[in-house]
């Protein structure tokens, strides 16, 4: 019987992780096949408290992970294949084994979405990417596209012109979401351009992609576009899946939780993207882990202190 299983290992699964180490709950966080969550994909994070020069993604999860297990968390690289919270224990399941706890943190995240357009999936890695970090390296002095209008997308236009000797930033619409400081220091870029109410419907290519598809959404024309490089920055699907029929989701797939850490279910809390519409930052969902290791402590301080009543 566990008394807390962590389910996820970004920003907010490791923050649980140390909070609920540092308590003594002796937390087992099954971190997935690749732990840390989507800074794994990020590029360099400016804007990380401590780290004034920045920090790339993956360095930072990495200091995360070392300090859960300073700590005495046990992660494991494992994936959650299903869950029963209809009872007590909480039960949660990979593909070889069966866990049993008092408490669970749900902390799966989200995942990059991608277009679903013709050759995308064939052409993945061969071009087509969700990862600057990755593979923007593969890209030196070559043309290269990004499409979407967020924050992520600006981040992502940016680091790809240490490669790129051009970057094409294609959205649907006639100006960007981004915040104003990140799509004026895109817009500012000399290697950065832009088309407006636009989408890709196609990728071309049949070893490597050679360009796109592109539909202008006002007037339905279409037309070819040479290009070396898709990268895809439109959002996130949270990842509830396997929680499905299990607890409470809104209509987009988030976890629904009124106060921000517990969930319908007893015992069970959330914390992070999985559960955030709004924020979607590291900081954030770090602080949501926290709140939610301290929430399961406060938890199942109650139910040994009614046990030893009992």
């Amino acid at each position: 019987m566990e008394r807390v299983i962590i389910i996820g290992s970004g920003p907010a699964g490791l923050t649980a992780a140390v909070y609920a180490a540092r308590a003594n709950l002796n937390p087992l966080v099954l971190a997935g096949g690749m732990y840390g969550g989507q800074l794994m994909l990020t590029t360099e994070v400016e804007n990380y408290p401590g780290f004034p020069e920045g920090i790339m993604g993956p360095d930072l999860m990495i200091k995360f992970r070392e300090q859960a297990e300073r700590f005495g968390a046990r992660i494991e690289n494992v994936d959650v294949t299903s869950v029963d919270f209809s009872g007590t224990p909480l039960i949660v399941r990979t593909s070889d084994d069966e866990y049993h706890a008092r408490t669970v943190i749900i902390a799966t995240g989200a995942s990059a979405r991608w277009l679903d357009i013709p050759n995308e999936t064939k052409l993945r890695g061969r071009g087509v990417s969700t990862c600057a970090t990755c593979d923007g390296a593969f890209f030196r002095d070559k043309h290269i596209v990004v499409v979407g209008g967020g924050d992520s997308a600006m981040e992502e236009a940016l680091f790809l012109t240490r490669f790129g000797h051009k970057v094409t930033v294609i959205h649907r619409r006639d100006s960007l979401r981004a915040s104003k400081i990140m799509a004026a220091r895109a817009q500012a870029h000399e290697k950065i351009d832009f088309i407006w109410n636009t989408v890709p419907v196609g990728v071309l290519g049949d070893e490597h992609m050679t360009g796109l598809r592109l539909k202008n959404v006002n007037d339905g024309s279409e037309y070819d576009f040479d290009a070396d490089a898709l990268f895809i920055a439109i959002g996130h699907t949270p990842n509830t899946d396997i929680f499905r029929g299990q607890i409470d989701l809104d209509a987009t797939g988030y976890i629904e939780s009124a106060d921000g850490t517990t969930t319908n279910v007893e015992g069970v809390f959330v914390a992070g993207d999985v559960n955030d519409l709004r924020y979607k930052q590291a900081i954030t969902a770090a602080g949501a882990g926290c709140r939610a290791a301290m929430d399961a402590e406060k938890h199942l301080e109650a139910m040994e202190f009614s046990a030893v009543l009992s």
